[in-house]
């Protein structure tokens, strides 16, 4: 017998529809709320500020020439203000993907970041930063996860306060 593709397609019964999944019933756990995380310690180089100077299309010369950075103020040349992803992503990463903390990475969406910056960050610093999980909260149906990290420089300065927030839809 010869089956014709268009006959067979009808012979398939079609499928039920689908149910559409609430997303809200994961739970959220705030076991985590107040952890804090070993510090992590990351050696600033020039190299690495140039790069990214280039990387986020810097142009000023005080992020490429020492004599520039000097006639500017500051001791070596310094780091672009958000170069404080590169030396908390560190301190940051263990934080988010710690188990108990328990984020659903398949419905996270970044919610904030913020920062308060000290003392400028230049080469030749050996910056430790340290995270906590801030917070962790359900509203209206999401998870809200909040860390804070804080970074210093090897003279104890505070140089950056950073407040990370992601969102997971689904929170009960």
């Amino acid at each position: 017998m010869i089956l014709h593709v268009h006959a067979w397609l009808r012979a398939v019964p079609p499928e039920p529809p689908s149910r559409s999944i609430d997303w809200r019933v994961l739970p959220v756990s705030t076991d985590a709320k107040g952890k804090t995380y070993p510090p992590f310690e990351y050696e600033v180089g020039k190299e690495k500020i140039r790069e990214y100077a280039h990387a986020v299309g810097e142009d000023n010369p005080i992020y490429f020439d020492r004599a520039k950075a000097r006639e500017a103020g500051f001791r070596d040349v310094p780091a672009p203000p958000m170069f404080a992803v590169v030396y908390s992503t560190g301190s940051v990463g263990p934080a988010l993907f710690d188990p108990e903390v328990g984020i659903n990475f398949e419905m996270m969406v970044h919610g904030a970041q913020e920062f308060v910056w000290g003392e400028p960050v230049c080469a030749g610093d050996t910056i430790t930063t340290q995270t906590s999980v801030k917070d962790i909260s359900d509203r209206g149906g999401m998870g809200f996860y909040v860390f804070e990290s804080v970074s210093h420089n090897q003279s104890g300065q505070e140089v950056v306060r950073g407040t990370w927030t992601n969102i997971v839809r689904g929170g009960s």
